[in-house]
């Protein structure tokens, strides 16, 4: 018998509740049937990274990802059950595509059945695809964007987002044995090593980090050019999104990636701002 997983409508309900974040201040601003199925997609992606990020042995939790594929797939063959059922109504309503949440599954696989250590840049760029990008292009569908613009969007944004979070969690993935600064950007910077704890402790890691950074702000503006050119109702809550993580890493680099790396936090007035900005001027 499969262990009881949290439903989609229980982690939805959470994230109801979970209103302080960035990604619920943007996602407040939409219009209910959007805001749900924004939740739904939320909740799906909570939960297969919450299996990824489980002590569980690697067996117990390629299962519980194998589990959620199957699941997916009979959803999309019309038989959605407890776990799904939430999303059966935004992949009605949205075009959702199966492949973007298998993509998904694909990417919380690569955490799983190994711990990332100093991933070459193509590898690294295959992850962001799957656990950021792919998540872009179920966002966009929603959003109302159009499929050139929308898949351009995802593809620049997600990799933004990606990459500040990696240089913003360096210290929680190295607690757990994971390291997703490439080789290459660490060869550049004389740092030999892969061990994730030597890494951090090394004075060049600096100049390992600012070559994320470059990577990060190239899509980060690749990613302000496209939402120029879309309607700008449909792209309110990228805009959010973008401009909070663009911050986060500017705080970033000025606040440095030696040790001790203090939290960067953004406050409540500065994102009531952001919001303000993007949703009704």
């Amino acid at each position: 018998m499969r262990e009881r997983r949290v439903t989609q409508t229980e982690t939805i309900d959470k994230a109801r509740r979970a209103s302080g974040s960035s990604f619920y201040a943007a996602m407040r601003i939409l219009p209910p049937a959007q805001r749900d199925a924004m939740y739904a997609i939320y909740s799906f992606c909570r939960q297969v990274d919450d299996i990824a990020d489980s002590n569980a042995p690697r067996d117990t939790r390629l299962a519980q990802l194998a589990a959620w594929r199957a699941d997916i797939k009979a959803l999309y063959a019309g038989q959605p059950d407890a776990q799904t059922r939430e999303l059966a109504q935004p992949v009605r309503d949205f075009g959702l595509e199966q492949a973007d949440f298998l993509a998904v599954i694909d990417g919380m696989e690569m955490d799983t059945v190994a711990d990332i250590r100093a991933p070459a840049w193509t590898e690294l760029d295959v992850y962001c695809d799957r656990v950021a990008s792919a998540v872009g292009r179920l966002s966009v569908k929603v959003f109302g964007l159009d499929e050139r613009h929308g898949r351009q969007l995802a593809h620049h944004l997600g990799r933004a987002l990606q990459l500040t979070n990696i240089l913003r969690d360096l210290d929680e993935d190295a607690a757990v044995g994971r390291l997703y600064l490439p080789r290459e950007a660490l060869a550049r910077a004389g740092i030999e090593t892969e061990d994730p704890a030597a890494v951090l402790a090394s004075p060049a890691l600096g100049t390992a980090c600012a070559q994320l950074v470059k990577a990060a702000r190239g899509h980060f503006d690749k990613a302000a050019e496209i939402m120029a050119e879309c309607p700008r109702h449909a792209v309110r809550a990228p805009r959010i999104m973008g401009e909070v993580y663009r911050a986060m890493l500017e705080r970033m680099v000025a606040r440095g990636f030696l040790s001790p790396r203090r939290p960067v936090r953004l406050g409540r007035l500065w994102l009531v701002w952001i919001v303000t900005r993007y949703a009704f001027l």
